[in-house]
């Protein structure tokens, strides 16, 4: 079965909000640009970067300025948030998608919002993404492109939850083998959920600051609408960034914890070691003493030599022993 070729290059999908309805209507996949504006309402179009032919697309898209147009099609991968009274456009983090509707991987969505149409554009599909597509075609409270660039934004906070959740487990179990006799010391876990949790404070601390600044622009630079969305989204960031910020302790805890751990094992076989080397230290004098090449060494014109040499090395260990108990070593 072969898909049909969609008239919208890179077209993934399109949703039309009907205000009459208050309802989201699925626009078919082989919609034309053209007519895609319309008097009433207004759409979501979601395209893929994979197809060449996008960036030459939305240059028709006339609502959208330069600085929007080069936003959408950006390959510069950084998170950035622009607004003007006509449009509000950036660059987002959000996390891939894998075949099994999980992943864990910084994914990049860029969009571009007027009162008329929002475009998101990303290169490799995205969780947030499916999730507010599922969220639409089951609600009427989102009633404005504004509206589906915060609940974008809401969702990929939602997905930064199952991810802290996901990452709260993996410390647990690491905890359980720090914590307990076990020969494993939990690194190799540590390790990438140390790396996930760190590009995660980094981006939502960026995030922050973008919606920050955003919202503190002044009335002839702002989008209408955004300073009372913005001040939402900072209050739900700043709610997954505190249990971001509290795993990153508890895993640089866990760390320390490891560290002790390695180094107290270290220090036991360092002791062990030492011990072993002050019991043969004795036995080896002895030893090299009755292997000097000289004349009239003792025991040597006795057929109980052996015997009385092997005593003295005995005696020789046993002296150790005795000096190292003396002196409250062992």
């Amino acid at each position: 079965m072969e898909l049909p070729e969609p008239n919208i290059p890179g077209l993934i999908w399109a949703f039309r909000f009907d205000p009459a309805t208050k309802g989201w209507q699925s626009l078919p996949f082989d919609v034309r640009g053209e007519d895609l504006i319309s008097e009433e309402g207004f759409v979501w179009l979601h395209l893929g970067l994979s197809d060449a032919r996008v960036t030459s697309f939305i240059e028709t898209i006339k609502d959208f300025d330069e600085e929007a147009r080069l936003e959408l099609t950006s390959r510069n991968y950084r998170e950035h948030l622009s607004t003007t009274q006509q449009s509000v456009c950036g660059t987002l983090v959000d996390f891939q998608r894998g075949f099994d509707e999980k992943g864990a991987e910084i994914g990049w969505l860029h969009f571009a919002v007027t009162n008329k149409i929002i475009v998101t554009t990303r290169l490799k599909p995205l969780r947030s993404l499916d999730r507010v597509r599922s969220i639409l075609e089951k609600t009427t409270r989102v009633r404005s492109p504004l509206d589906v660039f915060a609940l974008l934004v809401t969702e990929f906070q939602r997905t930064v939850l199952d991810v802290v959740v996901e990452t709260t487990e993996t410390l647990n179990d690491i905890e359980d083998i720090v914590y307990e006799e076990s020969s494993q010391d939990g690194t190799r876990d540590l390790t990438p959920a140390r790396r996930m949790i760190v590009r995660l404070n980094r981006h939502l601390r960026t995030e922050l600051a973008l919606l920050r600044r955003a919202a503190a622009e002044d009335e002839e630079d702002l989008f209408p609408g955004l300073d009372d969305v913005a001040d939402d989204l900072i209050a739900r960031i700043e709610m997954v960034e505190r249990d971001v910020t509290s795993l990153q302790d508890r895993a640089r805890l866990l760390h320390e914890e490891i560290n002790t751990k390695a180094t107290t094992q270290t220090n036991r076989h360092l002791y062990i070691l030492s011990i072993l080397t002050a019991f043969l230290m004795p036995p080896t004098l002895v030893t090299g003493f009755f292997g000097m090449n000289t004349e009239n060494l003792p025991f040597t014109e006795t057929s109980a030599g052996t015997f009385l040499a092997f005593m003295l090395i005995v005696a020789s260990v046993g002296f150790a022993w005795w000096l190292l108990r003396k002196a409250d070593i062992i």
